[in-house]
Order: structure tokens, then sequence, then C-alpha cells
């Protein structure tokens, strides 16, 4: 298969590299130091389930040198994918697929704006990986898995297709039965990186320490509640399973929305508690950590921007 990887960072790298290394005909878009790396060594991945590298590594910071492909896997952060969006016709033919594997609930229609309805489908990863060092990604924990579906839950046979494809590349590939359901569901698990950030904590510090420990139950609380006013029907038991799964976390683990916030880079405020913010007045839903938490990041988010 002929993939296009838009973003080499943690998330596109670590699954490109694995597509790259079953044989599919992989070109990673990036930039920088990072390209340039790749460009002369090649991509070496760093595993907690095995290291590997990749010699020869196509990989170009000219989207319109890459050509028509049959997938577009869409790894950048939630805010750029907007700007990106437009630049996608150079490289959709008659049956390109789109997946986007981005945090939060907003991208799927931010595609489908810009490109059409046609090759989207719903997507979504579960991984914490970063960029090391040029030309190296760090799968430090969680065992990597993609999950995604057509938006109406059909069992289509592009997504069957896909879904071997993934497998025979050694990713755990998910076809969701409810892919909203699904969306939803790692939307409320990643919006607690928003505590994280404020807080400056790691894993292993928010949920050991009992008052932030609260915070998070409470924010998770007022998400679900959401979650349900829009029709997303989670169980009474929901919160109680994403703290235990946040208990079994590597205690010095943390989220990109966190170390971009440190960093003082842009992050994907907007995309995670910023969303539940606007979803909340929409539903006339309280959410008031999660308002705290958005208002308080929102000072550290114009700075990262320059607005």
């Amino acid at each position: 298969m002929k993939i296009a990887v838009i973003g080499s960072g943690g998330v596109g790298g670590y699954f490109g590299g694995r597509l790259a290394q079953a044989g599919n005909e992989v070109t990673f878009l990036a930039r920088g130091a990072h390209l340039e790396a790749m460009q002369v060594n090649g991509l070496t991945v760093k595993s907690v389930l095995g290291d590997f590298h990749l010699d020869n590594v196509q990989a170009t910071d000219d989207i319109e040198t890459i050509g028509k492909v049959d997938l577009i896997i869409i790894g950048l952060k939630a805010w750029q994918v907007k700007d990106m969006a437009a630049q996608l016709d150079h490289l959709i033919g008659e049956n390109t697929i789109i997946l986007p594997l981005q945090n939060g609930l907003l991208t799927y229609d931010e595609l489908r704006e810009a490109v059409g309805p046609e090759p989207v489908i719903c997507g979504l990863c579960k991984i914490i990986s970063k960029v090391e060092a040029p030309g190296v990604i760090n799968h430090f924990a969680h065992s990597p898995e993609i999950v995604f579906g057509e938006a109406d839950n059909t069992k289509s046979e592009r997504v069957l297709q896909l879904q071997a494809v993934l497998e025979k590349a050694g990713i755990q590939a998910t076809l969701a039965e409810n892919i909203q359901k699904e969306l939803w569901r790692k939307f409320i698990f990643i919006c607690v990186s928003g505590l994280m950030a404020i807080t400056n904590t790691n894993y292993g510090e928010l949920r050991s320490i009992p008052e932030t420990r609260k915070l998070m139950v409470d924010l998770l609380n007022e998400i679900v509640t959401l979650a349900r006013e829009a029709g997303i029907p989670f169980g009474e038991d929901f919160v109680e399973k994403n703290v235990g799964f946040i208990d079994s976390l590597a205690p010095d683990s943390t989220t990109s929305l966190a170390r971009d916030i440190w960093a003082g880079n842009p992050s994907e405020l907007e995309y995670q508690n910023g969303t539940v913010v606007k979803l909340a007045n929409q539903f006339n839903v309280d959410v008031p950590v999660n308002q705290f938490v958005y208002s308080c990041l929102v000072p550290a988010e114009l700075k990262a921007r320059k607005e």
C-alpha cells in the first residue's frame, strides 16, 4: 500500500515506521532537523515492544512531491490539521482513505469541510511516545493501538482492508462498533492532560495526591455527564474504570499537551478542555473543574501563539 504520513512525530513516526517495516511504500512529511536526520540516517524507533531501525526512509517537506496515495495518516497535533487540510488534494486519488489520529472530537469534521466527506474515516490512537532526538522516536509506554471506523459505523470494504494492512504491520487495529463512542472515550481520558499541566505533575503524582486525585475524578465526571447529554451512552462505572486505567499507567509518564505547555509551545488546549467548555455551554451542563483548567491555561496558550 502507498501511504503518506503527515506529521512524523511520536504518533506518525511510530505507526508509519511499523507500516514501512512491513513493506508498505511510506513517505513521511516532516521538517527541520527531524527531516534531515531521517533523510541521512533513516528512522530509529525505540519501543517497549522492541526497537527497530529503517535505513532507507522516504521523507520530504514538500507534500506535492509525494503523489497520489492509498492511505493518508494524519499524525499532526489537532490544532495543525485545519491549516494542513487544504494541501491534501495533492495526495487524494479515487480510492484514497484519510485516517486522522488526533485527540479530540473535531478533526473529522474539519477534514470533511476541507476535502469533502468521501475520503475521510474516523480514527484515534492509543500510544505514549515522542520524538526523542532528530530521527529517533521513543515509544515508552502503553501498548499501541489504532481504533477506527466509518462515521456511520458500517463495516465497509475499505475499513476491512485497512484493518488487514495495519494488522500485517503488527499494529493492534480495532474496527469500532461505535466509533463516536470511542472518540468520546479517548477524549474524556485525554482531558486529564490539562489538569496535569497546571499542577505540574506526572500520572503518578496526579493520582496519588488526594487533592489532585479528587480534581481528576471530578473532571472526568463532568465530561461523562456532558457526553450523556450529547447522546453517548456511557455506563455508571465508566469513570471508575478510567481511574483504574490511569492508576495502571507508568507513574512517571506525562501527556503531550502537558509537555507542550511546560515547554511554552502551542498545545491542543482548544481541542481538549476548551472543547469541553464550548460543548457544556451548548448543552447547558456545568463543568467547573474543566472551566477552571481551561481558564488557567489560556494565558500560556496565548503566549505560545504570541496572540
